[in-house]
C-alpha cells in the first residue's frame, strides 16, 4: 500500500510495523502537513464485522485517552473497505528495539520507563479500559524520552459483559500474559499489572522469565512457575525493587497491587531510592500485597482447555498440560509440610507474629517495617536482611527476625520458607525482643522449606538468627514462618 492516498488525505510514505490484525504505516497528512502513522485493518479480516468491530473500539476508547504516556488517536475512517485509525506518529524505536539494541538496561533507566507506562495504564484504567496486551512492542520511545503505551487492539472496557472478548477468550502475546488470561479468565487492571511486571524484568535482564518453545509451553509456565528471581541475574537490583515485581507477577490477581497507580508508586520509590534522592516509606495506608484483601484458598488445578483451544493444540498435548496444571504448585512451595509448619511428628499450629528484626552488631535493625510480611499468611511476601558485598559472611556474628508467640510457651517446631535458600540460621529464643540468651535449635543450611525441632523451655519471643549468606546472594529472605506446639 506504499505510495497510495486514503481518503484523499493521506499519502502512505513507509512500512513501519505489522501484526495479527493489521499493520502501521508512516503517513504524510497533506491536509495539515504533518507526519502521522496509520493503522490498517487487513484485507482479509475486512468481510469480518467482529474484526472491525473490534477496530473501531479501539479507536473510540483510545480517542478518550488524552495523557502524555499514551499515543494519541487522531482520526478514524474508512477507504473503500479498508479501515484505519490516524496516531500521532512517534519517531523513535520501541522498547524490544532497545533492550536488544543495548541489553539490559540500567535499573535507573528501567524504573524511568516503567513508571511512564505505569501512569500512562493507570489512566487508561481510571477510564474504565485494560490493555491486556502490554509487552515491549508496545511501548514506543520519542525523540524526548517519552514512553508512549499503544496498540489497544485488544483492550476491553472493565464492566463489558458480553462480545467478543468476554471470558473464555485467550488474547495477548504469550511471553507477557497473566495467568488468568492464559486459562480465558475474566482480566482486569490486575492482568495489566503482571504484564508490565514481565516487561521491567525483561528490561533488566534482557530475558523473558519464561522462555519456551511454544504458546502453550509458555502459557502453562506463567501458570505455574514462580519468576526466577532477578537479583541472581543483576545483583544490582535491590531488594525491594525485587519484591515489587514478584509482587506485580503473583499468580493469583489478588495478591498483586491493588491498582496500577499502587504499582506506580511503589515503582517511584524504588527509582527515587536508586538515584539516592531519598528513602520513601510506603505511603500512609498502604497496605503491602496480602494483606489488601483477604487472600483465597491456594488453587491446585486448573482447566487448561481455553489455551489449548487457542493453540490448536492436538489432545495429547491438552492431556499433558492438564496434568502440567494440577501439578504445578511452585516447586518451592511444594516442599512445604501442611498445617502448622510439622515435619516433627505433628503438633498443634500455632501463629506467631514477626514484629522487627534484631541486629546488635549492626544498625538494631533491618527493615523492620516489614517484618510482618513474614508471617501474613502470604507465600508471595517477604522480611529481607541488608544487602552485604562481604557475603557469604556478613562482617558480623548474624542478624535475626524476632517473632512473638503472644505469650510464653515452649514451641515444637519452628518451619522457614523461603525463596532465596542457602543461608545458615538457628533458632534463639528469650523473654524480650532484645535479649535472646537461648539457643534452641540447631544450626541449619535453610532449604526452601525447613524446620528447626526446637529443644526444651517456655519462652514469649523467638528469633531466626541467621549467621551465613547462601552464595551467590548477598541477602536472605523469609517468606513465611510456621510454628507448632
Amino acid at each position: 500500500m506504499v505510495g497510495e492516498t486514503l481518503s484523499d488525505r493521506y499519502e502512505l510514505q513507509e512500512l513501519v510495523g505489522t501484526g495479527g490484525m493489521s499493520s502501521v504505516y508512516k503517513a504524510h497528512d497533506r491536509l495539515l502537513a504533518r507526519t502521522v502513522a496509520l493503522k490498517v485493518l487487513h484485507q482479509q479480516y475486512t468481510g469480518d464485522e467482529d474484526y472491525v468491530e473490534r477496530f473501531r473500539r479501539e479507536a473510540r476508547a483510545v480517542a478518550a485517552l488524552s495523557h502524555p504516556n499514551i499515543v494519541t488517536v487522531i482520526d478514524r475512517g474508512e477507504h473503500g473497505d479498508r479501515q484505519f485509525i490516524v496516531f500521532e506518529f512517534v519517531d523513535g524505536e520501541n522498547l524490544k528495539q532497545l533492550v536488544q539494541r543495548s541489553g539490559p538496561l540500567p535499573v535507573e533507566t528501567a524504573l524511568e520507563l516503567g513508571v511512564q507506562v505505569a501512569r500512562g495504564l493507570g489512566f487508561a484504567h481510571e477510564q474504565g479500559l485494560v490493555h491486556r496486551d502490554v509487552k515491549p512492542q508496545n511501548v514506543l520511545l520519542n525523540g524526548n524520552g517519552e514512553a508512549k503505551v499503544t496498540d489497544f487492539g485488544i483492550a476491553r472496557s472493565l464492566d463489558v459483559k458480553h462480545g467478543m472478548t468476554q471470558t473464555g477468550t485467550v488474547l495477548g502475546t504469550s511471553d507477557y500474559i497473566a495467568p488468568e488470561q492464559a486459562q480465558g479468565q475474566s482480566v482486569d487492571a490486575h492482568t495489566d499489572v503482571y504484564s508490565l511486571g514481565v516487561v521491567l524484568y525483561e528490561l533488566l535482564t534482557n530475558e523473558v522469565p519464561f522462555p519456551g518453545e511454544n504458546f502453550v509451553a509458555v502459557a502453562m509456565r506463567h501458570i505455574n512457575e514462580p519468576p526466577p528471581p532477578i537479583r541472581d541475574k543483576r545483583p544490582d537490583v535491590s531488594p525491594r525493587l525485587e519484591a515489587a515485581i514478584q509482587c506485580a507477577m503473583a499468580k493469583d490477581p489478588a495478591e498483586r497491587y491493588a491498582s496500577m497507580r499502587e504499582f506506580c508508586r511503589e515503582l517511584e520509590a524504588c527509582l527515587a531510592e536508586a538515584e539516592g534522592t531519598q528513602v520513601l516509606p510506603p505511603p500512609d495506608g498502604f497496605a503491602p500485597p496480602g494483606r489488601m484483601r483477604p487472600t483465597p484458598a491456594r488453587r491446585r488445578g486448573v482447566s487448561p482447555w481455553p489455551i489449548v483451544l487457542v493453540a490448536v493444540a492436538l489432545a495429547a498435548i491438552a492431556a499433558v498440560v492438564a496434568f502440567s496444571i494440577i501439578n504445578g504448585i511452585p516447586h518451592w512451595h511444594l516442599s512445604s509440610p501442611g498445617g502448622g509448619g510439622g515435619g516433627s511428628g505433628g503438633g498443634t499450629a500455632l501463629k506467631l507474629s514477626a514484629v522487627g528484626a534484631y541486629d546488635p552488631f549492626g544498625t538494631n535493625g533491618e527493615h523492620d517495617s516489614v517484618a510482618y510480611r513474614a508471617t501474613d499468611g502470604n507465600i508471595g511476601t517477604y522480611w529481607y536482611t541488608e544487602s552485604y558485598n562481604d557475603a557469604p559472611s556478613l562482617g558480623k556474628p548474624g542478624v535475626g527476625l524476632v517473632l512473638d508467640a503472644g505469650s510464653s510457651v515452649q514451641l515444637r517446631s519452628i518451619t522457614v520458607e523461603t525463596q532465596t535458600p542457602g543461608f545458615t540460621a538457628e533458632i534463639k529464643a528469650g523473654s524480650s525482643t532484645s535479649d535472646f540468651p537461648a539457643t534452641v535449635s540447631p544450626s541449619q543450611t535453610v532449604a526452601n522449606s525447613t524446620t528447626f525441632t526446637i529443644g526444651s523451655g517456655t519462652y514469649r519471643y523467638y528469633e531466626i538468627w541467621i549467621t551465613r549468606l547462601g552464595p551467590p546472594r548477598q541477602d536472605a529472605w523469609i517468606n513465611e514462618v510456621k510454628a507448632t506446639r
